[in-house]
């Protein structure tokens, strides 16, 4: 009756002990799975973000070079622009 009735509680009780415990280790090891996987992710966004950041210097460097030549070449046009009307107005004939 009485014991039997408890060795089979204590039977059981222990075989749930050692279900609860290797529940516990695989979570112990999905834990360490995503911490990885985590830690992955995270090494590779900064990796990303830092080829973004320097792609987008040189972007912006190019860009800078880009408006100088820009000037450059405006400045030019306007020069000759100055002495092409210059040129106009020193050969054009006198008016009689």
């Amino acid at each position: 009756g009485i014991i039997m009735d408890e060795k089979i509680d204590v039977g059981n009780l222990m075989q749930r002990v050692r279900e609860l415990e290797e529940k516990v280790e695989q979570l112990r090891l999905s834990r360490r799975v995503l911490m990885y996987l985590i830690e992955k992710i995270e090494k590779e966004k900064l990796c990303f973000l830092t080829k973004l950041e320097k792609e987008n210097n040189r972007l912006h460097q190019d860009n800078c070079r880009y408006a100088h030549r820009l000037l450059r070449k405006n400045s030019k046009i306007i020069e000759l622009q100055s002495k092409l009307e210059n040129y106009s107005t020193e050969s054009s004939p006198a008016e009689i």
